[in-house]
């Protein structure tokens, strides 16, 4: 992809949530991770590579003891359609009776934090739950329940970037969230 297009994409999108919005969900999510976890030595999963920025912003408002690992369980592949599930790499931390909490950038459809989360349940962790930055708001969700278990921000069923969501590959690195407009 050549960078003026590339350009064009970010200039032509309209933002969702600037950098103050992002900040302030943030602030609101990391209380109640502190208030639900601060007791719990818990394990904080990144989900690369959209869980990396996410995380980046929120651990360090996490002021208790915790420990950080991540996984790399993909569909989209620089794409906007997602495929079939591919596992890049499994957690390097037992789980055994800890408590997981999975950071992920946005919950669209869930299947492939439904398959995180099944193959985190598989080592006997004593809680996982899902922390996304925002989830999209649709009827077309893996399970017809899934909902992120903390999560500030939301998005119609539209395609989002930034602030650790790419668009085909590029843009993760924005503090704004902005609507693809194409």
């Amino acid at each position: 992809m050549d960078l003026q297009r590339l350009n064009e994409v970010k200039n032509n999108s309209k933002v969702l949530y600037n950098k103050e919005a992002v900040e302030k969900a943030l602030d609101t999510l990391a209380v109640k991770l502190t208030q639900d976890y601060a007791d719990k030595n818990p394990i904080i999963l990144s989900v690369m590579n959209g869980g990396l920025v996410f995380a980046g912003k929120l651990l360090p408002k996490l002021n208790f003891p915790l420990q950080i690992d991540y996984c790399h369980a993909t569909r989209y592949r620089g794409s906007t359609q997602g495929h079939e599930i591919q596992w890049k790499a499994l957690p390097q931390c037992p789980l055994l009776d800890r408590h997981v909490l999975l950071l992920d950038d946005i919950l669209d459809e869930g299947h492939t934090v439904n398959a995180i989360v099944q193959a985190c349940a598989s080592q006997s962790p004593a809680s996982v739950k899902t922390v996304m930055l925002i989830e999209k708001l649709h009827d077309r969700k893996a399970t017809p329940d899934m909902r992120p278990d903390y999560c500030e921000l939301t998005t119609p069923d539209q395609y989002v970037f930034g602030c650790g969501m790419d668009y085909q590959s590029y843009w993760r690195n924005t503090d704004d969230i902005y609507i693809l407009e194409e």
